[in-house]
């Protein structure tokens, strides 16, 4: 099920890790409450993966590399839901108490059990071919911003706004299959500043000095989220003479890019002298992150992204599962910064803010 290499902690993570690091933002239940009864919090999480069920079939059954696909799309639907319901009644059957890693990595051990290996597969290719047909424009209209700051400004707005391709959200499977998302009126259309948690002042306030030297950035999803959103963020940070290492999943999950979706985007992205839109990528490099879900455990990732890691000095987890989910809180020995769109309710309301509301969160570490 998971990657056959041997995992390893991730290095800018603060150690020992078992005291300093836990991948999960939302407590899902308390050492107070009955370890045999669902608390609430775990109960509406379990409603929210229940409510992504018919969409999860929906595309296992017109998945044409899986025989017997309708078949096996039903059963998928049956098992988890009745794992789900078992979790409810007893939080600690299935490996629980659940939490919202191992509510992912179950409806995933079931999709892949039963076959089905990238069940997202043809909308994400559709999606990156409508994105590369845009990226021209999209850093076009970028570089036309002179003033520096509000080129970032307008790069981080592009990177909510291709963050909203999720199709692990109910209600967004459901708006994109009425009718698609335009990334520009996506763009104009994010919710007004102040966001729920915003600090894009402080880190322009950075980003302006050019402090750092290599960054590294989880990515999440394919589509207008990596081509539209990361690479002209990616770009802008490689004029800036950064090295910049981009970790995707080492597995399809949900409509998340995989590592290997990435390097084949990018090579259709470079122009004749091998660079993006006139900018040198020697700089920029794709790994492996180990990751298999559409959320991260920082405690276990790939030994080519620790390798990769060990001398930056700006980490960025980007979308809603790894950004917000799993690691809002993380702390790192290097700057960071946490960056997606709120796109399930139960997150909203866990932090006081609006369905659709942006979070960019930075640490800066003082270095001695």
């Amino acid at each position: 099920m998971e990657s056959d290499s041997v995992m390893v902690p991730f290095p800018l993570l603060p150690m020992p890790i078992e005291s300093n690091y836990r991948a999960c933002t939302i407590p899902y239940r308390f050492p107070s409450d009955n370890p045999r009864k669902a608390t609430p919090t775990e109960i509406s999480w379990i409603d929210l993966f229940f409510n992504s069920i018919p969409s999860f079939k929906e595309r296992a059954e017109s998945d044409t590399s899986v025989p017997d696909a309708p078949v096996r799309a039903e059963k998928f639907a049956q098992r988890y839901a009745e794992i789900l319901e078992d979790l409810k009644k007893d939080p600690e059957s299935h490996g629980g108490p659940p939490d919202c890693i191992l509510l992912c990595r179950i409806r995933e051990l079931i999709l892949r059990e039963l076959g089905f290996r990238d069940i997202f597969k043809k909308v994400k290719d559709e999606e990156n071919a409508k994105a590369i047909t845009l990226f021209p424009e999209v850093v076009r209209l970028s570089d036309a911003i002179e003033d520096e700051g509000k080129r970032l400004e307008s790069l981080v707005r592009g990177i909510f706004a291709g963050n909203i391709f999720d199709l692990g959200s109910a209600q967004l499977a459901e708006v994109f299959s009425k009718d698609g998302m335009s990334f520009l009126a996506s763009c104009q259309n994010l919710v007004p500043r102040p966001w729920v948690i915003d600090d894009l002042d402080n880190f322009q306030a950075r980003w302006v000095k050019k402090p750092w030297k290599k960054a590294v950035i989880f990515v999440d999803n394919s589509g207008a989220d990596i081509i539209l959103g990361i690479l002209p963020f990616a770009r802008e940070m490689l004029r800036q003479g950064m090295q910049v290492v981009l970790a995707a999943n080492e597995l399809p999950s949900i409509n998340d890019v995989t590592y290997t979706e990435l390097a084949e985007i990018l090579s259709k992205l470079k122009d004749e002298n091998g660079q993006l839109m006139g900018v040198d990528i020697s700089n920029l490099l794709i790994a492996n992150s180990g990751n298999d879900l559409p959320v991260i455990d920082l405690a276990r990732v790939s030994q080519e992204v620790a390798y990769l890691s060990t001398d930056a000095d700006l980490v960025i987890l980007e979308g809603m599962g790894r950004g917000i989910e799993t690691n809002l809180y993380a702390q790192f020995k290097c700057d960071s910064l946490k960056i997606g769109m709120v796109k399930h309710p139960e997150v909203a309301q866990f932090l006081g803010g609006r369905l659709y509301d942006c979070v960019i969160k930075y640490n800066e570490v003082q270095q001695s």
